[in-house]
């Protein structure tokens, strides 16, 4: 009977062990949940999720950037030593060989392989108009310039074409789109937005998303497609006077119906994840903001990627910035803001941020809830199964098949203000075959220029690439990046036969010197600027863009302008005096597109994405206000044949 007895109760025991500790056993078998493919993505997330030390969450939540890595002699402790689990390229990393950044990737990879748990790195970057960090990348127009194209299947080819050229340099996330809906062009960022109306911004979001991301949640391909970043939420573009990050003052009605519709439709379409703004909303800093970031954004909408600060945007919620920066960690942290993109401090974030989850000023369910939706993004990825970078799509990179469609951006961008002093007198499509043509105004022949803010450094860059002092003092890649630029597009469009002169800076005696021009090109605008930097509350063009105007235009020479700029500016004291105007907007490397239309091969068809007024004093004004009195309406746009 005792016999009997034992046998029941071993039994017994080995029931309960099994039941128990099965995952042990299947562990010590070789079988770990996390790392089945064929296991659904939540199941596989809380497995890893239970895994988890502490210290190996909080560098999930954590991003560096990749200068830590490459510039420290003892960077693979980053991810070795402190297990953390995101890196970016700054808009600063310029790259030159799509194989030697693979390399890189892969490296840093393997290091975050190596680890206990094997957590696969995410890297991500700023793609913001096409792989624009990267020398000889297909650059497209800024976002105002897709705009005003409204052409969706274009964008969503934009979008493919960007995916393929950043993953072709082992990168995974970009953080883009910016579905801002810029209300005020004094902002510097106003560029970057697609339109002042939340519709037109809402077309070009899912449009991009399509093409970047796939129809599918978080991407829809693991070797083609890029995890989407949806910024800054929210209500960046409304902040008070244009001034970057700086407060929005909104009622409900203005925040939902304008600002918030961009984002509601990109986690609709599962968008991997959302990038806090700098900026405040009605007083409160939004890497602060509880009440949008975790009741509204993620309780409300459901959104299951995760909330990303920006740049030192944690820093910037106390006044100076990091005046208190444990503070910073704990309000950022608890008010929904899952990883936090440190970029260079990152022991002592971690160590604060420790401190303050060991000391119960933030709960271990919110320090859970950040580092599942991290890991979520990637399995949905493919990271877990397809870790390493492949040279696959090195032949895409910048290729002529991407430029054309680049090249099909620009002409569709450009948008026709004025095209005769009077309905009788069409001055375009111009005639390639002259006498004589003059070409006017350094933007015309400035592949920096043309290009704007957030190419090949976040500022941008004068002339080709060739000498960014920058890049040389930190010893990375220069180089002429690959383009054409608006007077190359002039050369190669109009008949052989035809004299073209150019005039970088024009003076009294130009008009003079060059009666016998047939007509005159003048390309002028605005210099290159990102961020705080292209705040303006003057809006005027950049010298000496009005003198190349009034030693033209304004001294006798039939003329055309063209408008290179990233927003409306301040035009109607030049208008009467000139013969045609376009605006450009940044076209990108592809300037042959403004020869395009300029010269008939194809018909302009853009339309304004957003008011041109006649006075900064109006601003803000928008289509649908009711003190609307505009130099060109939104929606504006003379279409030839």
């Amino acid at each position: 009977m005792a016999g009997v007895k034992s046998f029941f109760l071993f039994a017994a025991i080995a029931l309960l062990f099994a039941g128990r500790y099965g995952d042990a056993t299947a562990a010590a078998r070789g079988y770990i949940k996390y790392k089945d493919p064929k296991v659904a993505v939540e199941e596989r997330v809380e497995d890893l999720l239970t895994r988890m030390t502490l210290p190996e969450k909080l560098g999930q939540m954590c991003q560096v950037d990749r200068f830590n890595f490459s510039f420290s002699p003892n960077g693979q402790e980053i991810f070795t030593k402190y297990m953390i689990g995101s890196v970016l390229s700054n808009p600063y990393d310029t790259g030159a060989s799509p194989a030697k950044r693979v390399a890189l990737a892969n490296t840093m990879q393997k290091l975050s392989l190596s680890t206990r748990l094997g957590i696969p790195l995410l890297y991500a970057i700023d793609a913001v108009h096409g792989h624009s960090t990267f020398i000889n990348a297909t650059i497209f127009p800024h976002n105002i310039g897709l705009g005003a194209t409204r052409d969706p299947e274009l964008v969503k080819k934009i979008g493919a074409i960007t995916a393929l050229e950043v993953r072709a340099t082992g990168i995974v996330q970009s953080f883009a789109p910016c579905v801002a809906v810029c209300r005020d062009p004094r902002w510097g960022r106003c560029y970057e937005s697609y339109s002042e109306d939340p519709k037109l911004v809402n077309l070009m979001t899912e449009s991009i998303m399509d093409g970047s991301q796939g129809n599918a949640p978080y991407v829809a391909d693991f070797k083609t497609k890029l995890a989407g970043c949806a910024k800054h939420f929210v209500g960046d573009g409304g902040t008070i006077d244009g001034i970057n990050e700086n407060n929005t003052v909104v009622d409900n009605d203005t925040l939902f119906g304008v600002h918030m519709p961009p984002f509601e439709l990109a986690v609709k379409k599962g968008i991997a994840s959302i990038m806090a703004s700098y900026s405040s909303l009605n007083g409160v800093k939004m890497h602060a903001n509880r009440a949008m970031l975790t009741d509204y954004l993620k309780d409300t909408l459901k959104f299951q990627g995760f909330v990303i600060s920006d740049w030192l945007g944690i820093d910037r919620i106390t006044t100076p910035p990091r005046a208190n920066y444990t503070y910073s960690i704990e309000a950022s942290i608890n008010a929904g803001i899952d990883m936090v993109m440190v970029p260079w401090e990152y022991k002592e974030f971690l160590e604060k941020l420790t401190n303050l989850v060991n000391g119960g000023h933030i709960p271990m369910s919110r320090i859970d809830d950040a580092v599942r939706r991290v890991l979520r993004v990637k399995f949905s990825l493919g990271l877990f199964e397809n870790p390493l970078a492949e040279e696959t799509f090195a032949t895409e990179f910048g290729s002529e098949g991407h430029r054309e469609v680049a090249r099909e951006a620009v002409r569709k961008s450009v948008v026709l203000l004025k095209n005769g002093k009077t309905d009788k007198e069409k001055v375009v499509p111009l005639p390639k075959k002259v006498k004589k043509i003059v070409v006017a105004g350094a933007h015309a022949n400035n592949m920096g220029w043309q290009c704007g803010g957030f190419t090949l450094t976040l500022q941008g860059f004068n002339g080709t690439g060739e000498n960014i002092a920058r890049n040389k003092a930190m010893h990375l890649p220069t180089g002429k990046t690959r383009g054409t630029t608006i007077l190359e597009g002039i050369l190669k469009t109009v008949d052989p036969t035809t004299e073209v002169v150019y005039v970088e800076e024009p003076n009294k005696d130009t008009a003079k010197l060059h009666a016998d021009a047939e007509y005159t090109i003048v390309v002028v605008g605005e210099a290159p600027y990102a961020e705080t930097n292209g705040d303006s509350t003057t809006l005027n063009m950049a010298e000496p863009g009005p003198d190349t105007i009034n030693h033209t235009c304004a001294s006798g020479m039939k003329c055309v302008v063209v408008l290179v700029t990233g927003r409306p500016l301040m035009i109607e004291a030049y208008i009467d005096f000139i013969d045609a105007v376009a605006v450009a907007w940044l076209p990108g490397t592809e300037g042959q597109g403004v020869a395009d239309v300029l010269f008939g091969d194809h018909p302009f068809t853009g339309t304004l994405p957003r008011t041109w007024m006649k006075s900064v004093v109006q601003l803000p004004m928008n289509v649908g206000d009711s003190a609307y009195d505009p130099l060109f309406p939104f929606g504006f746009g003379i279409t030839t044949k």
